[in-house]
């Protein structure tokens, strides 16, 4: 299968020193909904940023729809629709004025702008709302629109930054159905996500990203796969602050030594215990604890999610932060074709 998206070495250095993307190596097919799953700061952005023709790649290459992103930018541009982490739209122009103002932008016939408009409108279901000033436009009806206005020039590769940040579950949905349907007709999709839920339900495959590199690759259902067995979620009673650390620490050498634990991970507010066999460990687990005069504020026992294997690669849980608009998406428009 041919693929939209190859980078080798990408690496971004800012500052000589800060290393926010490092040796990134990653093949996107034609056809796919690619993910980039990791906490704030882990380097996606900045990596979508460098296959948008944004931000110059320090070292290193990549390639979209076969085009060089330094040796030919242009031609990257005219293929790849990009839509920013927040809508910052223009909130006094009407909805129909905003995306006819980037057909525009790329150039488009009159014709042909008026025509992709009202198809734009019609599948973001906008059209009632079409010549309402976007001040009037809810969170998620702004981003959608945003979405819009990458997808007016027919992009064979759509990059979203976060698509759904901060907006409620249910326009998340509705967001993510948009994204199925752009894909069903063909489209090729990068996404940057820190939910963990979006990976799971959208991507055919997802590159789990921190501090710059991309620490394990594959389809959600095998990254999950390489944790077997089941895993139970312990937390501790606060009784005392200041030996909470020391009681963690005990407990987790206590479970390590049993036979049937095949590892155990501290997280922020919990200890994630791995098994073979969830259903029986739990009791062992609960009888060990009481043995040695440990209390325990809840248990509970789950199969594995894209968070495990996050935390199997990295020693932590992705956070799951609220991000800030970077502004990149007018510097994108302004470029020259």
């Amino acid at each position: 299968m041919t693929n939209i998206v190859e980078t080798y070495n990408l690496t971004k250095i800012y500052n000589k020193t800060i290393r926010a993307v490092d040796d990134i190596s990653i093949e996107i097919q034609e056809g796919e909904i690619f993910g980039l799953l990791g906490p704030n700061g882990a380097g996606k952005t900045t990596t979508i940023h460098m296959l948008a023709t944004i931000t110059r790649p320090t070292s290193g290459s990549a390639r979209v729809g076969g085009y060089d992103v330094l040796r030919e930018p242009r031609k990257v541009r005219a293929i790849t629709g990009y839509s920013a982490q927040e809508a910052g739209v223009d909130e006094y122009s009407s909805g129909r004025e905003y995306l006819t103002l980037f057909g525009h932008y790329y150039h488009l016939d009159n014709r042909t702008i008026r025509s992709r408009v009202d198809e734009l409108l019609e599948l973001l279901e906008l059209t009632d709302a079409a010549d309402r000033l976007v001040a009037t436009y809810s969170g998620g009806m702004r981003k959608r629109l945003e979405i819009g206005t990458a997808l007016m020039h027919r992009p064979q590769l759509l990059v979203v930054d976060e698509p759904t940040l901060g907006l409620d579950i249910q326009t998340r949905v509705r967001i993510w159905d948009y994204i199925r349907a752009l894909n069903k007709d063909g489209m090729s999709i990068l996404l940057t996500t820190h939910y963990l839920e979006e990976t799971d339900k959208l991507c055919d495959r997802v590159a789990i990203v921190d501090h710059g590199r991309v620490v394990a690759l594959g389809t959600p259902d095998e990254l999950k796969g390489e944790i077997h067995g089941d895993v139970v979620s312990l937390t501790l009673p606060v009784e005392e602050p200041d030996q909470h650390a020391q009681t963690i620490e005990k407990v987790r050498q206590l479970l390590s030594a049993q036979p049937f634990v095949k590892d155990v991970q501290p997280t922020a507010e919990a200890l994630n215990i791995y098994v073979d066999q969830g259903g029986v460990a739990v009791p062992q687990i609960l009888r060990l604890l009481e043995a040695s005069g440990l209390t325990v504020g809840e248990i509970a026992l789950a199969r594995p999610s894209l968070d495990d294997v996050f935390l199997k690669y990295t020693g932590r849980k992705i956070r799951e932060e609220k991000g800030k608009a970077v502004g990149a998406r007018a510097a994108w428009i302004r470029r020259p074709r």
